[in-house]
C-alpha cells in the first residue's frame, strides 16, 4: 500500500511530498482512502470537517475502537509521516481477519484533515474542528499562501464550510483511539527497538512575529537611513537559539515570508513562524514571552502537554509486546503533535504506536522507516486492535 502512494504529490527533483490539505494530491489520497475501505467491506464516512471514517461495524450501537493517522504532509516531507499509520491500520485488519478474529467492539481506520498544518497553518485542524478546540470561524477565515482562505478552498472542493465545527455524534463513536506513527526521532534507534510507545506529547504551540521597516531601494539607501526588519528578524533567529539552550527546550524560526521579497529592495515586513516545544509548559511560554519583548506577536495555535492515560498505555504495551521476538516494548516520550493528542485532550481514551526510524530524520525526504519494523508495527497493532476489541 505504500507503494500505491509513493507517487502521489512526490517532488521529484527532491524526492519529497507536497501534499497539502484539500490540494489535487489530497484529493488522489482520499479517493485512495475510500477504494482501500470499499475493498475490505467497511463503511466509509467523512464528517463534517473532512475526517474520514472506515467502519467494521456499526459505532451507533457501541461505540468503537479506531486506529489511523494521516495522509497529508508538510512541504518536503517524507513518506512514512502519517501514511505509515493509516496504512499499518488497513494491514491490522487484514491481519486480524486472518486469524479468524471477530471483534465485539465496532472497529474503525481513522483519515484526519489537514494534520500538518502546512497549508493554513494550524496543525491538526480536522481533530481540532471534530472536538471543538478550534473555533470553526476562525478555522474558515485561515488563509494560504495564495490569499485563499479554507472556507474558499472547500466550497472548491464541494463541501459546505457552515458544517465545519464540533461533531459530538462522530465524536461519540470513538471509544477510544489507538495511533501508529513513525518515530520522528532516535528514540527507538538508540534503544534498539523496533516498535514504541508514547507516554506523553510535550506541550507545543506556533507563533506569528511581524518585523515592520520601510520597503526601500536597496542600492540608493544609505546604510543609516534604513529601517530594515531583516535584521530585526535575524537577531530574534539568534535569540530563539540561545534562550531554548537557556530554557533546556527547543525552538525554531522555520518559516518566513518577506515582503515585498525584491532582491535589490529593503524588506517593509518581514513575518516569520515560531515553533516552541519542550517537556514543560512554563519554560515554552517563558520563552516566547521573552522573545515577544519590543515584536509584534500573535500565538496560532497552542497544544497542552498530552499524559496518555496509564492503564491504557499499559496496555497497549503489554498486547504490543506480545508479538514473538519482540520483547519489552519501550515508552517514551515525544516532542512531535498528532492528533492522538488532540483526542486524548478532549477526553478520548487514547495511545500511540511509534516505529523505529533508522536515520532519525522526518519532516525530510530521508525519513525512513525498514520493512521489517513496519510489519512489526502492524502486528504490534493487530494485538493492541484484537486486546481492546474483546
Amino acid at each position: 500500500m505504500l507503494e500505491d502512494l509513493a507517487h502521489i504529490g512526490r517532488d521529484p527533483a527532491t524526492g519529497g511530498y507536497l501534499r497539502d490539505a484539500w490540494s489535487a494530491a489530497d484529493m488522489e489520497l482520499r479517493e485512495w482512502f475510500w477504494g482501500e475501505a470499499r475493498r475490505r467491506g467497511l463503511d466509509v464516512r467523512e464528517d463534517r470537517n473532512g475526517n474520514l471514517w472506515a467502519w467494521w461495524g456499526d459505532p451507533s450501537r457501541r461505540p468503537g475502537v479506531v486506529t489511523g493517522s494521516h495522509l497529508d504532509s508538510v512541504r518536503q516531507g517524507g513518506a512514512f509521516d502519517g501514511p505509515l499509520g493509516v496504512v499499518s491500520a488497513f494491514a491490522a485488519l487484514d491481519l486480524l481477519r486472518e486469524r479468524g478474529f471477530e471483534p465485539s467492539t465496532p472497529l474503525g481506520v481513522a483519515c484526519f484533515t489537514d494534520e500538518e498544518g502546512a497549508r493554513f497553518g494550524v496543525p491538526c485542524l480536522g481533530s481540532r474542528l471534530l472536538t471543538g478546540v478550534l473555533d470553526p470561524a476562525r478555522a474558515l477565515a485561515l488563509t494560504d499562501d495564495a490569499g485563499e482562505s479554507l472556507a474558499e478552498v472547500l466550497r472548491r472542493r464541494g463541501r459546505t464550510p457552515e458544517g465545519l465545527g464540533v461533531d459530538p455524534v462522530t465524536l461519540a463513536h470513538v471509544g477510544s483511539y489507538v495511533e501508529l506513527h513513525v518515530e520522528q526521532g532516535r528514540g527507538l534507534v538508540d534503544l534498539d527497538a523496533p516498535v514504541g510507545v508514547a507516554s506523553a506529547i510535550w506541550p507545543h504551540g506556533r507563533w506569528r512575529f511581524d518585523f515592520h521597516g520601510q520597503a526601500n531601494h536597496a542600492g540608493t539607501t544609505r546604510l543609516e537611513d534604513r529601517d530594515d526588519p531583516m535584521l530585526a528578524y535575524a537577531a530574534k533567529v539568534l535569540a530563539a537559539r540561545e534562550a531554548a539552550v537557556r530554557h533546556g527546550i527547543v525552538a525554531t524560526f522555520g518559516k518566513v515570508r518577506v515582503s515585498p521579497n525584491n532582491a535589490n529592495a529593503v524588506p517593509g515586513l518581514v513575518s516569520a513562524w515560531l515553533d516552541a516545544r519542550g517537556a514543560g509548559e512554563e519554560a515554552v511560554r517563558a520563552l516566547v514571552a521573552e522573545l515577544a519583548e519590543g515584536a509584534d506577536v500573535r500565538e496560532e495555535s497552542w497544544t497542552p502537554i498530552v499524559e496518555f492515560e496509564p492503564l491504557l498505555r499499559d496496555r497497549i504495551a503489554e498486547a504490543a509486546a506480545q508479538t514473538p521476538g519482540s520483547g519489552a516494548v519501550p515508552v517514551l516520550a515525544t516532542g512531535a503533535g498528532h492528533d492522538a493528542g488532540i483526542l486524548a485532550g478532549a477526553g478520548v481514551p487514547s495511545a500511540m504506536l511509534f516505529v523505529r526510524n533508522p536515520t532519525g530524520i522526518s519532516h525530510s525526504p530521508a525519513e525512513h522507516a525498514e520493512a521489517d519494523d513496519c510489519a512489526a508495527g502492524v502486528r504490534a497493532l493487530a494485538n493492541v486492535l484484537e486486546e481492546l476489541c474483546r
